[in-house]
């Protein structure tokens, strides 16, 4: 699947936003790819799981034990990924701020775990999750994701394939640019500020 084709997915559903933005990674934006909306449709999100998952070496492929996706916005598609694997997919969750696993999940030592992500555009939750998983005794040995908003750099310290990589310009918060800056604020990400 072609960036373009990846971008029309998100464009079809009203998934690609605009207006002024607060990210997760707290960099402000004149967009958003909402994930959750790409993926409300179980058809579009198995054929974009499928797209990714075609992305990954298979002798990546070959090790993965189990998927584990960050909440909430990794859910969806690492399910999916799962299902394209024909592996168990299981999610973190951070209700007091920290990723652990919850809800009976928990992976065996030395589980090999492919990363599941929605967005990754600082690497901070995926680095969070990926310290969650060794603290729960497995092992991330790839991390895959929708969209790469760093597009090629950010290190998330294990091999990464992202579907798709764009490069909607961010700003810090002293950087917003006045015409950006005039525009109400929407915190569309899942974490806590």
């Amino acid at each position: 699947m072609s960036q373009a084709q990846v971008l029309d997915e998100f464009r079809s559903c009203g998934a690609l936003l605009e207006g002024h933005f607060k990210l997760s990674s707290g960099k402000h934006s004149g967009h958003y790819l909402q994930c959750a909306r790409v993926l409300m449709n179980p058809d579009r999100a198995a054929r974009l799981a499928q797209a990714v998952v075609a992305g990954i070496p298979a002798d990546v492929l070959a090790k993965v034990d189990v998927v584990v996706s960050p909440a909430m916005g990794g859910i969806i598609i690492g399910h999916e990924v799962g299902r394209a694997l024909g592996k168990d997919a299981i999610f973190l969750e951070r209700p007091e701020g920290t990723f652990h696993l919850r809800r009976g999940f928990a992976l065996d030592s030395g589980a090999r775990v492919l990363m599941v992500e929605d967005v990754v555009t600082t690497g901070l939750s995926s680095r969070e999750a990926i310290a969650a998983i060794a603290k729960e005794g497995g092992e991330v040995i790839a991390e895959c994701a929708l969209i790469d908003r760093s597009v090629g750099t950010v290190d998330l310290g294990v091999p990464f394939y992202p579907l798709a990589a764009f490069d909607f310009p961010t700003y810090d918060e002293d950087s917003i640019p006045d015409d950006l800056a005039n525009v109400a604020i929407t915190k569309p990400g899942s974490r806590k500020e």
